[in-house]
């Protein structure tokens, strides 16, 4: 495996989608204070108090907000939740989050969105993804492989107007909830890093564990991905969980554990890939 260094862009945002197109009650909420904001024409519609939940409901082309036990309709398509503040969080499925909140409203129901950067959204997945307490080099190699998925990935659920789902459709993420320090450094440790072939980011795949040995994609989904080969992947006591195609989560543990860096794990995982930075 050959890395180097290319900086061919600045820090992008990324779209993550919370819930889509629900009916059911949403609570929201800013752990400092803020604010709600017409997307259109960018007034101010209310304010929100901080650590305080507000309950939303999509009523016919409306959207129902209640505050202090009283019901107030907000007739706007779209609508920002964010604090005034750059230190703090929106709340909302039992979780903070950084960034902010977008809420659209269409026919079919509300549609929840976290829209960050994409170093912090990195941070919310690595500790969605690899147990926290693992080797800090299993980290990092996650870490590089989420944020090449997402990369790759932009645009992917756009019919729905964002990018990844929250879930393993794409890739976990649970937030700022789920953060800690240990897997934050990693991420900003390997700030920026991801993986290319052809002079493209690849859609890292991974995996919790292959029970033995990695598969070529062609042999899983048909497709041939010159990037993924099939190798040991250094979890052979292990039940396999997953498509098996890439990185093997627990063999990366295992490989750390051994005395691998982040990027020798990538190289023996991922084919002919690079190591570039996105910013």
């Amino acid at each position: 495996m050959f890395f180097s260094f290319f900086s061919n862009s600045a820090a992008c945002a990324i779209k993550i989608g919370l819930l889509t197109q629900t009916d059911d009650d949403i609570y929201i909420g800013v752990s400092k204070a803020g604010a709600i904001i017409d997307v259109q024409d960018g007034s101010y519609l209310t304010n929100l108090e901080q650590m305080k939940p507000y309950r939303l409901k999509k009523h016919g082309n409306i959207i129902e907000i209640e505050i202090n036990k009283k019901k107030y309709g907000i007739n706007a398509k779209e609508i920002i939740i964010k604090s005034n503040e750059s230190d703090a969080f929106v709340y909302t499925k039992k979780r903070w989050y950084r960034g902010f909140l977008i809420i659209k409203n269409d026919s079919k129901g509300l549609t929840v969105i976290n829209e960050l950067d994409m170093e912090n959204y990195i941070k919310g997945v690595v500790p969605s993804e690899m147990p926290p307490g693992w080797n800090i080099e299993a980290h990092k190699a996650q870490a590089i492989a989420a944020r090449s998925y997402a990369a790759a990935n932009l645009g992917k659920r756009l019919k729905y107007g964002f990018d990844l789902y929250d879930t393993p459709l794409d890739q976990n993420y649970i937030g700022v909830s789920a953060e800690t320090t240990r897997t934050n450094r990693a991420v900003d440790d390997t700030q920026g890093q991801v993986l290319v072939y052809g002079g493209k980011v690849i859609p890292a795949y991974y995996h919790a564990s292959a029970g033995g040995s990695t598969l070529p994609a062609e042999q899983v989904w048909g497709k041939f991905l010159p990037y993924i080969k099939g190798v040991k992947s250094f979890d052979e006591n292990v039940p396999c969980k997953g498509h098996r195609v890439g990185m093997s989560q627990t063999g990366a543990n295992t490989m750390a554990n051994m005395g691998y860096t982040a990027y020798q794990i990538l190289g023996y995982f991922y084919n002919e890939v690079m190591l570039r930075k996105l910013y």
